[in-house]
């Protein structure tokens, strides 16, 4: 029986569902390193094949990984497996996105806390609580996403420009960043939407190309190194990123590339946002220097552009923009602006869910 998060909106596979066949219940994933070229799904039985597909980026994107994290507890309970060290595996998969170690904690203390009988129910009921409210976050961060942008950008016809993914496939809902995109799209004020390559795996050629186009939205790609030239002819109104972790002082880390167009937004005057749930915030990394980033295989940037022989290659799969050059955090407890520890700490502070002002 399939899960209630099943399809999303476009018709997209969704990123993740929890299945329960007669052989015993599974976590299936749409593999994101097959996109857009064909929908394949990766049925995980067991916390060491969830773990696996994390670091190939199979399943990516900070507020599902959280959301895989939660499922991956519920699915070593459902299996009789090793719940504390499942969640040790699961939470040390990608060091960088906090989320993933935060649907793991909320997950294991709802095991910890129920009766042995009803703690594997309890992780599931977890993990299905965790998916339900980041769909409903999205809902709100493309709310207050775009009562910001029409005072950002008075006049409507937006054209704005995007770095990696941050659409239904990093979601339980339409997404971060990309959500406020289609909720302007489908309202009718996106002129334009910009889309880098996003070097090297292409999250943005593959990825955010692919949910602009089965969303019918105006969008050009272009390679990341192109970016300023749009910038210098007066072609972007606004950018928009998501986030794989927040640290206390606002400084975001989100996937590498997104620092320079911080700055070219900031000499251009063009405003900068950053759309991430509070569940991305991390008050317990006081700022960016803190945050831990992520380094991947060297063979990622030279197998996609083939290299002499031995080639070595430095490959951080983030960089971090300090809160100086952010125009605002969108999250879906409010929009932060200007960005200080103390106005952070103060939208984290509210209850989710609350009503939008």
């Amino acid at each position: 029986m399939g899960d209630q998060f099943a399809q999303s909106e476009l018709g997209m596979v969704p990123a993740l569902r929890w299945e329960e066949p007669p052989e015993g219940p599974v976590l299936v994933l749409l593999d994101q390193t097959r996109l857009p070229q064909e929908e394949v799904e990766l049925v995980c039985t067991d916390v060491q094949a969830l773990v696996a597909a994390i670091r190939a980026l199979a399943v990516r994107g900070a507020p599902v990984l959280g959301l895989a994290g939660a499922y991956g507890i519920a699915l070593a309970a459902a299996r009789g497996y090793d719940v504390l060290e499942a969640a040790d595996l699961l939470a040390h998969a990608r060091p960088t996105a906090v989320n993933l170690a935060y649907g793991v904690r909320r997950a294991v203390a709802a095991y910890e806390q129920a009766s042995p009988d009803q703690a594997a129910a309890a992780a599931l009921a977890e993990a299905r609580a965790l998916h339900a409210q980041d769909a409903a976050a999205s809902t709100a961060m493309a709310e207050y996403g775009g009562r910001l942008l029409a005072e950002l950008v008075p006049g409507g016809g937006y054209r704005i420009l995007t770095h990696c993914n941050t659409g239904a496939l990093v979601s339980g809902g339409e997404g971060t960043a990309l959500g406020v995109v289609m909720a302007a799209h489908r309202v009718g004020e996106l002129r334009r939407l910009w889309v880098d390559e996003t070097r090297p795996l292409l999250q943005g050629a593959r990825l955010t190309a692919y949910e602009a186009a089965r969303a019918g939205m105006p969008y050009t790609l272009l390679v990341d190194s192109a970016a300023g030239s749009l910038f210098t002819a007066g072609e972007v109104d606004a950018v928009l990123i998501g986030a794989d972790r927040i640290a206390a002082d606002g400084s975001t880390a989100n996937k590498v590339g997104s620092y320079p167009l911080a700055v070219l937004a900031r000499y251009h005057h063009v405003p900068f946002v950053v759309v991430a749930p509070t569940t991305t915030v991390d008050l317990g990394t006081p700022d960016g220097a803190s945050i831990e980033v992520e380094q991947r295989a060297g063979s990622e940037v030279t197998d996609l552009a083939p290299s002499p022989l031995g080639t070595q290659a430095y490959n951080p799969a983030f960089d971090v923009t300090p809160p100086e050059l952010i125009t605002a955090i969108v999250t879906e407890n409010g929009v932060v602006s200007p960005v200080t520890a103390e106005s952070l700490a103060a939208v984290c502070g509210q209850t989710t869910g609350q009503p939008l002002a």
